[in-house]
């Protein structure tokens, strides 16, 4: 038996005559917990992270996040909609969201941080990625609620029947992906940051669970439709962008715990 997609209003209220959809309030959700979870990490180390520190830390990343994920979005998987119409960078109602793009957002807003407050790039980075799974779940129950990005058909006794994709059931690919890059890889990143871990270490293992988590994803997920599958006939372009960041999150972590050793 099939389970259709639970009707779910995308905008959850109005302010005057200004809709508030819940996706936005999803990214909210992730920079406020971000933002909590940023100020208890700066108590364990007050003589390297001062209130101040973090309230700029919150506001670079999320220029990064917001700035950096929309233009990912246009050249990875909206190119030709771009070149022929730049003025769609904008059009941020119409959706789109990379979280490859934002990724280098914010590793460029985090450079220009390091530098304004003369920190070492990658003790940044280390402290920063351990918060960033929080606004990777919400983003994606934002995702489901908007019934985007379904899965693929499947037989499966959880598949859901969404609107617009046809009368067949299909993977809830949103929840699968805020299980593996929301709940899982906080989990794990955030006990393994718990205690002191060589510098570029904790950056490492981030960007090779996702990369993994990621790509795994993917294979249930129904490629963006303006794209299908990218390379040899089953790739698709999620997994294309975080092959690379598996292989250089294990490079990090090896390099990171061979430079903590001296060798």
């Amino acid at each position: 038996m099939a389970w259709q997609f639970p009707s779910i209003d995308p905008i959850a209220f109005h302010l005057g005559p200004l809709p508030v959809h819940w996706y936005g309030l999803m990214y909210l959700v992730g920079f406020l917990g971000a933002w909590g979870l940023a100020h208890y990490r700066a108590k364990q180390n007050p003589q390297d992270w001062t209130k101040n520190d973090i309230e700029d830390l919150i506001f670079y990343t999320a220029l990064g996040v917001v700035l950096g994920g929309r233009l990912g979005y246009m050249i990875f998987y909206a190119w030709q909609p771009f070149i022929h119409d730049p003025l769609t960078l904008f059009k941020t109602w119409q959706g789109g969201m990379s979280f490859h793009g934002g990724l280098l957002g914010v590793l460029l807003a985090l450079w220009v941080y390091s530098k304004c407050k003369q920190k070492a790039f990658f003790k940044v980075t280390d402290f920063v990625v351990p918060l960033v799974p929080l606004g990777l779940a919400a983003g994606r129950i934002g995702n489901f609620i908007n019934g985007e990005l379904w899965g693929r058909v499947t037989r499966a006794p959880w598949g859901l029947v969404y609107p617009g994709a046809g009368p067949l059931p299909r993977h809830p690919s949103e929840l699968y992906e805020f299980l593996l890059e929301g709940v899982l890889l906080f989990t794990i990143v955030w006990f393994y940051s718990a205690k002191p871990k060589p510098r570029m270490a904790v950056s490492g293992l981030f960007l090779t669970l996702y990369g993994l988590f990621r790509c795994i994803a993917e294979c249930f997920r129904q490629p963006d439709p303006q794209l299908g599958f990218v390379w040899f006939g089953w790739m698709t372009m999620g997994q294309i962008l975080s092959i690379p960041m598996l292989i250089l999150g294990l490079a990090m972590l090896c390099y990171a715990y061979k430079k903590a050793r001296g060798s």
